[in-house]
Parts: C-alpha cells; sequence; structure tokens
C-alpha cells in the first residue's frame, strides 16, 4: 500500500493525518497535544508561541499516526503542511529560533502596518499588496527590528510556521511560498515579485526572504536524522505547503473563481477564489495568492473573518435557551419562530473590531424587541440570522470585487450542523451549500500528492471527496430572508 502523510499545524494542536493514495480515503489521524498547546502573552494582546514546540508536538503526532497505520517508512511517499497563518519565525544562520514566535493573534504590530499604510500610500499598497500592511507578519518583523535590535541582527531567515516545520523536516533547507509571501504581506501583485515597497519602507535586507519554491512540487525532502526519529523514509519530498485557510479550500476542492470555502466555528470565514488582481478599496476583506495561483492564470483567495459567529450560538445557549437543552433543541426552538424572527435583529459583533466594517467595535446588540410578542426562540432565530447576514454582508463586498458567487462549500460541522443556519445562508446568499467530510490535515495529504506528480491536478485528488448535504435556495423562502437582511443592514 503507498500514502501520503499530512500536517495541520494550528495554534491548540498538531494534527496528522495519513491517506492511502488508490482510494484516497483517511486511514488514520491524531492530533497532538491532547489538550490545547500554550500560548504566551507577555503583555495584553500579545500571543507567541515556541516554535520548538510544534516541531515537538508534531514528532509525536507523526509517531502516533504511524503506529495506527503499521505503514512501513517507504510506504509514505509525499507529505504536504498546512500552518497557522501570519506568524513570524525568526532563525539565524544555523535554523535555529531566536525568539517565540508572533502569532496571527498577537496584536502589538497594529501601529506599524498602519504607518506603512500611510507612508508607502493606501493605493499603492491596495493595488500592489492587495492588502493594507496591518498586523501582518511583515509588520510583526518591523516590531521585532525596533524593539529587539540584538535579536533582529541575528536573523538569517525570517518564515512562517509551515516554512519552519519544512526546514526542520529537511534538516535546515530554508523556503517559502509566494502563496505564504502574500499572507505575510512581502509579495508585489503588479511585479510579482517580493515588495519593493514594504522591504524599503521597513529597512528589510532581501537576504532575510527565503528562496521561494511552488506550493505544489517537491520542495525539500526529509533528511537521515529526521527520518530515522520519525520513522519516515529518507528522500520522503515534502511537495505542498499553505495556510490554514486557503489549505481548507483545497481540502474542500475549492479551486475555481466563484466557488467559496466557508467555517463556522467560534468565529467564522469565508474564502472566495477570484480570477483578477483586485481588492477592495476600503481594505474590509484580505486576498492572498491561492494555492493554484500562478503568474499565467490569476487564481486569488479573497478572506473574510467574522468574530462573531459560533461564540455568538455558544452564548445563547448559556445565558438565553432554556436550561440544558443542546444545540439541537435550540436549531428546533429556531425553528419554531418565523422568518426574519418577526422584526427581532441581532448584530452579532460582540467578539472585537470587525474588518468587514472598518475595524469599528460594533459589539453585540439587539434591535426592535417587542415585549409583548418576543421570547426566548425569537433570540436564538435572530441569532442564527444575524450570524448568517454577517457572512453576506461579506460576500457581497467580495461580489463587489468579481466573485461570481455560485457554491459555498463546507465541512460539516459547527454552524453548518444546524438547518436554520443552512437554510438562511442558501436563501439570503442565492447559493448552493455543500457539505464534506473533510479537514485540513487530510487536505494537506492530498495537496501532497498533487505536489508529488502522484495525482494529475486537484480534481483526481478530491475526487473521492466525500459530499454528505446539498442544500439549494427555497425559492419560496428567498424574498422573506432577504427582506430580513436588509432590515438587518439598516441596523449596522
Amino acid at each position: 500500500m503507498a500514502y501520503l502523510l499530512g500536517y495541520d499545524v494550528g495554534t491548540s494542536s498538531v494534527k496528522a493525518s495519513i491517506v492511502e493514495i488508490e482510494s484516497g480515503k483517511c486511514v488514520a489521524s491524531t492530533f497532538y497535544p491532547d489538550t490545547e498547546a500554550p500560548i504566551s502573552a507577555p503583555k495584553s494582546g500579545w500571543a507567541e508561541q515556541d516554535p520548538m514546540m510544534w516541531w515537538d508536538n508534531l514528532k509525536e503526532a507523526t509517531r502516533r499516526v504511524v503506529e495506527q497505520t503499521g505503514c512501513a517508512p517507504s510506504d509514505i511517499k509525499a507529505i504536504g503542511i498546512s500552518y497557522q497563518m501570519h506568524g513570524l519565525v525568526c532563525v539565524d544562520k544555523d535554523g535555529k529560533p531566536l525568539r517565540p514566535s508572533i502569532i496571527w493573534c498577537d496584536g502589538r504590530a497594529v501601529p506599524y502596518g498602519e504607518k506603512a499604510f500611510e507612508e508607502i500610500g493606501h493605493e499603492q499598497c491596495l493595488s500592489h499588496l492587495l492588502n493594507s500592511p496591518g498586523n501582518f507578519t511583515a509588520s510583526k518583523l518591523a516590531w521585532v527590528k525596533d524593539n529587539e535590535p540584538d535579536i533582529y541582527a541575528q536573523i538569517d531567515k525570517v518564515m512562517l510556521p509551515g516554512d519552519f516545520i519544512a526546514m526542520q523536516l529537511s534538516g535546515g533547507v530554508a523556503s517559502t511560498t509566494v502563496s505564504g509571501l502574500s499572507e505575510g504581506i512581502f509579495w508585489d501583485f503588479k511585479h510579482q515579485e517580493v515588495s519593493r515597497d514594504v522591504m524599503n519602507h521597513y529597512g528589510f535586507a532581501p537576504s532575510l526572504i527565503a528562496p521561494i519554491v511552488p506550493t505544489f512540487g517537491v520542495q525539500c525532502r526529509v533528511c537521515r536524522e529526521v527520518a530515522d526519529e520519525l520513522g519516515l523514509a529518507e528522500g520522503t519530498p515534502i511537495s505542498y505547503r499553505a495556510g490554514d485557510q486557503p489549505n481548507n479550500a483545497l481540502s474542500l476542492g475549492v479551486m475555481r473563481p466563484g466557488e467559496v470555502a466557508a467555517t463556522g466555528g467560534t468565529s467564522g470565514v469565508v474564502y472566495g477564489v477570484i480570477d483578477q488582481v483586485n481588492y477592495d478599496p476600503k481594505s474590509r476583506v484580505n486576498t492572498f495568492a491561492h494555492v493554484n495561483h500562478t503568474d499565467e492564470a490569476t487564481r486569488l483567495g479573497v478572506l473574510l473573518c467574522i468574530n462573531g459567529t459560533g461564540i455568538l450560538n455558544a452564548w445563547m445557549k448559556r445565558n438565553v435557551a432554556p436550561e440544558g437543552i443542546g444545540y439541537a433543541e435550540m436549531n428546533d426552538l429556531a425553528a419554531s419562530v418565523p422568518i426574519g424572527s418577526e422584526g427581532l435583529t441581532i448584530i452579532p459583533f460582540g467578539n472585537g473590531a470587525e474588518r468587514i466594517l472598518q475595524n469599528q467595535d460594533m459589539g453585540a446588540s439587539i434591535h426592535g424587541i417587542n415585549f409583548n410578542i418576543h421570547t426566548k426562540a425569537h433570540l436564538v432565530r435572530a441569532a442564527q440570522e444575524g450570524i448568517v447576514f454577517s457572512f453576506v454582508y461579506g460576500m457581497d463586498i467580495m461580489r463587489d470585487m468579481g466573485l461570481n458567487l455560485s457554491t459555498i462549500k463546507a465541512g460539516h460541522a459547527n454552524m453548518f450542523l444546524s438547518p436554520i443556519f443552512l437554510e438562511a445562508l442558501a436563501c439570503t446568499a442565492e447559493a448552493t451549500i455543500e457539505l464534506y467530510d473533510t479537514d485540513g490535515a487530510l487536505g494537506a495529504a492530498k495537496g501532497a500528492g498533487i505536489g508529488a506528480g502522484i495525482y494529475k491536478d486537484a480534481d483526481e485528488a478530491f475526487a473521492t471527496l466525500k459530499q454528505i448535504k446539498v442544500i439549494t435556495p427555497d425559492p419560496a423562502k428567498v424574498a422573506a430572508y432577504r427582506e430580513a437582511y436588509e432590515r438587518w443592514k439598516q441596523d449596522l
């Protein structure tokens, strides 16, 4: 038997999955640690993790998943990596981390990105970088340069988390990808090169950027020492890497313009593919190179993050829903109320400032409540509708950027388990929703198969992707949902 190994290096754990090549089925999957990995916060608003902790967690996850299958080292033909986006890893000339990684949710670099946005120029940044420099990897490096000059002086290469893991597997081969550089806001899409504007503004030496390798392709190979330690074969290719959201899209087979991948956990993410270099003039969404982006064929991922998604539904369960009921019973409760919750609307942004609202910290709020009509059921339904409407509000921005949205693909989990949520999203967005059984580590494994030439393309790699359910807009309900959505927008 021949297999592919995929890693998903997340904030809370490292997941490893082994996929059997011929059938395309996941035959083993595990994660480590069993409890959430720690995040260090030396100051308020900071968030750091030790890159060597990721590596140690990956080693343990590898041992576990290989043990599950009992496969021989030579049976694993390629390795793929998905990773938490936007983190900064600084290594010295020996490939050793010089400080903890400043991870995606660390906010210290915001002033640096804002200053760069002003001094480089809004139009220049948006038309070339497709984003403001914001709180992304380049701005985090600027913070290190300004605040930790002794450490900055020792940096040989700067990396994203996935770049660091690939380097560890290969015994020190440093590399990065265009997709990774774009998520770090280092990439100039007009000139198709590392951004001179960003590098010059921040005073970064070009040598800090590792050599660029394709997202799909043999990027490096497992070295002997690591092979012996992890039970892998020396020379096994690492042939794919991508940030977690582009990789989630790949895992769902979202590769073509107009397709959208979505998640609805604690926060919600909508990731749509467009085929033209474009940006939102108000910088309400982020645009990165998608996994299949090339100089010849533009494929960009437009990323929308919504903070008040599952966390609002969980808040409703704890504080509003009748004591002791579960989410399925909450859905039944919501279903007892008409579309639009009889005029009750909820703005769901109670978990921090929202980029789609131009970083306004609007919070969560309830509008139109009538003490003679509205009940707990109305609140529960209005919460789900408010979450849906925030998704559609972001999708409308994507449509304005040229996204011809037709299909939303998602894993069968979290908010996408709710019939009310699914119906409301399909009808309000006027799009078909397809639900699949997949995850990031499985997607990374199949990405490795594409990069190693085992699969000819993504269509072949994901031909066995298990579709669980399809939800189409109900023509009899679209108008009612659209009316409720327009009323919701008036309360923003």
